[in-house]
C-alpha cells in the first residue's frame, strides 16, 4: 500500500518534498465547497508557490497556536463559531504537528492548513466587513471586490508576525462605538455568561448584532456626524469634541434608509414662500376642498410670527377669513416643511437633513415621525460648528442674516464632513449599555441570520425556562 508523502526538511529549512504542491491544489479542489473564501484562499496559496505555511516546522507554536486560541474566543467578537470549520480544525490534530508531525501524512496536512487558512481569512473578513455587509458581500470580496481591506494581503504579513493574536484583532472597527460594545462583550463573555445566567442572553445578542452593523460602515470609521435612528439623536464629532443633538427620523410606514455619504453644502430658507395671490386664490379652497391636498404638495402654512400652524378644516375657515395673518411654504422634498436649514447630501433617496418646524416635537419619546427626511434641532448651531470646523466661519453671520431676513441662500461648505445614518438599537454610555427601540422592527431577521432559527429558538427556551426558576 503506498503511504502518504511526508515533508522533510534540510539545514536551510527549505521543503524536498515538491509533491506537497500538488497535494495543496488538490486539497484546495476537494475543499472548495466547503470554504467560505474559496478564491482568496487560492490567492494565497497561489502567491505562497502552493506552500503549506501552518504546518512548516515550528510554526504550530508561533501562529497555529495563536489562531486556534482566536478560534476558541470568536464568541467574544461577536462572531458564530460554525462559520470558522470548527468540527475540523480541532487541537488533536495541533498536538500531532507539535509532538508527532510525521505521523500525518500529506494529505492531511494540507487539508488542515487549506481549512486553518480559510478560517483565518472568514475571520478577518467577517471582523472588518461583517458576514451579512449588503454592500461588499463574501461573494463579492471573495471575486477580489474589496473595501479598505484585503484579508490576503493582511494574512500574509501576519504569517511573520511575532504578535498573531493582536496584530488580527486589529482589523476590527476602530470607532468608539464598536469598541466600547467589544470590550463589554468580551467582559460578558469572559466573566459572566459562560459562569452565571445573571447577564441577559437578549443583551448578547443585542451587541453581537449591532456590533455587525458597526462594521458595515466603510474605511471612515470616525464619522464627522453619525445619526442613530432608534436613539433619535446626532453625534457631531469635530476633533475631541462631541456635541449631541435630537433628531426626528421617519416613521415605520416611511423609514428613513441607511445612508453613508457627505454634507457638501446647506442652503438658508429652503422653502418656497407661495405669493398671496396664489395662497388666496388657489391654495386655501383647494385645501378646503381635499383634505389631502396640503400633505400631497409639501404645503405648510405659518402664522404671521413663523409659527407652524396644525392644520384643520375648522382652521382652514378661520384662515380663509383672515389670510392676511398667514403665509404657506412648499417644500421640495421629504414631504414636509423644512424650517430655516436644509442640509445637502448625496444619496439616491431624496433624503434631507434639515431644521424641524415644530420644536415640540423635539419632546416627543417617541420621534419616529417624519415621512423620511431627519429633522434635528439647533441646525443654526449645527451650521456654525461645521462652518467653523471647515475653516469659514465668516458665513456663520451671513448664514444668520439670511434667516432673519427669510431669504434663500445656498452656503457651500469648504470641505465636506461624513455623515453615516445608522441603525443601533444599542450602545455603551458610561459603561452602562443603553438599548434602544427596535422601532423598524429589524433586530430578529439580523438575530436569525447571525445565529440560525434552532439555535435562536433553544436560547429563548433557555431564557424562558431561567425566568420560571425565578418565579
Amino acid at each position: 500500500m503506498a503511504q502518504n508523502p511526508t515533508i522533510t526538511f534540510n539545514k536551510e529549512g527549505e521543503k524536498l518534498n515538491s509533491f506537497i504542491s500538488e497535494q495543496t491544489k488538490a486539497q484546495l479542489l476537494a475543499c472548495k465547497s466547503i470554504l467560505n473564501y474559496p478564491k482568496s484562499v487560492e490567492r494565497f496559496y497561489r502567491d505562497k508557490g502552493y506552500k503549506l505555511p501552518w504546518v512548516e516546522k515550528g510554526n504550530h507554536s508561533r501562529q497555529v497556536a495563536p489562531a486556534m486560541m482566536i478560534l476558541d474566543c470568536v464568541a467574544q467578537f461577536g462572531l458564530n463559531r460554525d462559520d470558522f470549520h470548527s468540527s475540523e480544525l480541532v487541537y488533536q490534530q495541533v498536538h500531532v504537528l507539535s509532538e508527532q508531525p510525521d505521523m500525518l501524512g500529506g494529505a492531511q496536512r494540507a487539508i488542515f492548513d487549506v481549512l486553518l487558512t480559510d478560517a483565518m481569512i472568514t475571520f478577518m473578513n467577517h471582523l472588518h466587513y461583517g458576514k451579512f455587509n449588503a454592500e461588499l458581500t463574501p461573494v463579492k470580496i471573495d471575486e477580489g471586490e474589496y473595501g479598505d481591506f484585503n484579508a490576503v494581503l493582511a494574512l500574509s504579513k501576519l504569517m511573520e508576525s511575532n504578535d498573531f493574536y493582536n496584530e488580527i484583532a486589529r482589523v476590527q472597527p476602530s470607532s468608539k462605538e464598536y469598541t466600547d460594545l467589544q470590550k463589554y462583550l468580551h467582559l460578558v463573555r469572559g466573566q459572566y455568561l459562560e459562569d452565571s445566567y445573571e447577564f441577559p442572553e437578549k443583551s448578547v445578542r443585542k451587541m453581537t448584532i449591532n456590533m455587525e452593523r458597526l462594521r458595515w460602515l466603510s474605511a471612515s470609521q470616525n464619522p464627522g456626524l453619525l445619526i442613530n435612528i432608534p436613539a433619535y439623536s446626532a453625534k457631531l464629532k469635530l476633533n475631541d469634541s462631541v456635541y449631541v443633538f435630537k433628531v426626528i427620523v421617519g416613521q415605520p410606514s416611511s423609514p428613513t434608509p441607511l445612508i453613508e455619504s457627505r454634507l457638501t453644502s446647506l442652503t438658508s430658507i429652503p422653502d418656497i414662500k407661495m405669493p398671496a395671490k396664489i395662497f388666496i386664490g388657489e391654495l386655501l379652497p383647494n385645501a378646503i376642498n381635499d383634505a389631502s391636498y396640503l400633505a400631497d404638495n409639501h404645503y405648510a402654512i405659518y402664522d404671521i410670527r413663523g409659527k407652524m400652524i396644525d392644520i384643520t378644516g375648522r382652521k382652514l375657515l378661520q384662515i380663509k377669513a383672515q389670510p392676511q395673518l398667514y403665509i404657506a411654504k412648499q417644500s421640495l422634498a421629504c414631504g414636509n416643511a423644512m424650517g430655516k436649514i436644509a442640509f445637502h447630501f448625496a444619496n439616491n433617496s431624496n433624503i434631507y437633513l434639515h431644521d424641524t418646524p415644530r420644536p415640540k416635537w423635539m419632546l416627543l419619546s417617541n420621534r419616529a415621525v417624519s415621512t423620511g427626511c431627519i429633522q434635528i434641532e439647533k441646525a443654526e448651531k449645527l451650521a456654525g460648528l461645521i462652518f467653523t470646523q471647515d475653516g469659514s466661519s465668516a458665513k456663520i453671520a451671513l448664514m444668520h442674516a439670511a434667516i432673519v431676513n427669510d431669504k434663500t441662500i445656498d452656503f457651500k461648505f469648504n470641505k465636506s464632513l461624513s455623515i453615516k445614518i445608522t441603525y443601533l438599537t444599542c450602545e455603551m454610555i458610561d459603561s452602562r449599555l443603553i438599548i434602544y427601540p427596535d422601532i423598524y422592527t429589524q433586530d430578529r431577521a439580523l438575530e436569525m441570520a447571525m445565529y440560525g432559527y434552532e439555535r435562536l429558538l433553544a436560547s429563548d427556551k433557555k431564557i424562558n425556562s431561567r425566568r420560571e426558576v425565578f418565579k
